[in-house]
């Protein structure tokens, strides 16, 4: 009853209703939970700080934006990697790339789009409904009306499962917007601390589950959102889909333990834990990619002349990190000959690699920046 209480439906089965945040009785946190807090309040804060120290912040958060996209998509079943996505946005698809990049690349202007809708809107309902139809449009899911909250019931469990199978049943379509009512306005409760909240919200969201496609996404990215609104970070620097994909089956475990027995503590134990591993990763990334641009930075400053227009060159790199000489010259408004003699140059230094083997459609792969961001969890190789 805690967090709300299943109820028999006329056709047989059980549906959740949850119960309005915050939780009653309130979160008892006992002394683990408190420098568990505390020790992910400070990781946020360090990740936040060193941002700051960033030469260009908004190409580390290109990449961070898109690293987070593949893990969240990858979640919910996509094979896109990290390089596929770059490959795609370099403007020369790979043809063996997968089909389901687009997905991934939806995620990214989903971030985008909450983000710039936070600079002339408070997080809502209205604004997660408009973050959701850039997110599924024109993808897998596109046909499941996107932006638009479900007026059919939905249903967890394994593919093809029945409803009379499922794992766990969403709230009923006429219980859903008084349930996202409660939710919207706890969104300005400020009472919790922040990373609590997000905590709580996150687990309400998928519990609802409003949509017919896309829940898990959507609630991985609000996370991000939160945050943001709270002031707790001023750039949407902390993912937690590569913590909650290596932790795939605790992370179901504790968002049903909170449903079946109201076991919030549990859930926001694993949530801050998250938290705190997450932000102490991306704060050690920022410190490599400073050393990184600092260390190359060197290298082509060393050419001589030439090196103005390859230190531009390096700076887009950040930015994006799988480029071809047809990309380079529109971005840097160069000829293509000039464009190619950058891309040569730069990888006669050791900076770059061609990719293709080949002499035609060359690619070139910033691979020292890309480890940064590489791991059995980003599938980037």
């Amino acid at each position: 009853m805690r967090a709300g209480r299943f109820l028999r439906h006329p056709l047989g089965y059980r549906a959740f209703h949850p119960a309005p945040l915050p939780p009653d009785p309130p979160v008892a946190f006992d002394a683990a939970m408190l420098r568990l807090l505390s020790e992910s309040d400070r990781a946020v804060g360090r990740l936040d700080g060193v941002a700051a120290t960033l030469p260009n912040p908004a190409l580390f958060l290109a990449m961070y934006v898109r690293r987070e996209a593949v893990l969240s998509s990858q979640i919910e079943g996509t094979q896109a990697s990290l390089v596929d996505v770059l490959t795609y946005e370099s403007g020369d698809p790979d043809a063996s790339a997968p089909g389901d990049v687009g997905e991934v690349v939806n995620y990214v202007h989903a971030m985008n789009r909450g983000m710039n809708g936070l600079e002339e809107l408070p997080l809502s309902l209205r604004l997660i409904r408009e973050i959701h139809a850039e997110l599924m449009r024109g993808v897998r899911g596109s046909a499941l009306d996107p932006g638009e909250f479900r007026r059919t019931q939905n249903w967890i469990g394994p593919a093809g499962c029945s409803l009379a199978d499922a794992a766990f049943v969403p709230p009923p379509p006429e219980d859903v917007p008084a349930a996202l009512g409660a939710l919207e306005k706890f969104l300005h409760d400020d009472s919790l601390p922040p990373l609590v909240h997000a905590a709580l919200v996150h687990a309400q969201f998928e519990t609802i589950h409003p949509f017919l496609d896309g829940n898990g996404r959507m609630g991985r990215l609000l996370i991000a959102f939160q945050l943001c609104a709270r002031g707790v970070l001023s750039r949407p620097l902390l993912y937690l889909s590569g913590f909650l994909k290596r932790h795939r089956a605790e992370y179901y475990d504790r968002l049903q333990a909170v449903r079946d027995s109201g076991a919030w503590e549990p859930w926001i134990t694993f949530f801050l834990r998250g938290v705190a591993e997450t932000a102490a990763d991306a704060h050690g990334t920022a410190g490599r990619i400073v050393a990184l641009r600092d260390d190359h930075r060197a290298q082509v400053q060393s050419v001589g002349r030439a090196g103005a227009n390859l230190l531009r060159l390096h700076d887009v790199l950040f930015e994006q990190p799988i480029v071809s000489a047809r990309w380079v010259s529109r971005r840097l408004s160069v000829g293509f000959p000039a464009a190619s003699a950058m891309l040569d140059r730069m990888r006669s230094l050791g900076i770059v690699d061609e990719t293709t083997g080949g002499r035609r459609n060359r690619r070139f792969a910033y691979r020292a920046y890309l480890r940064l961001f590489e791991g059995a969890d980003a599938r980037t190789d």
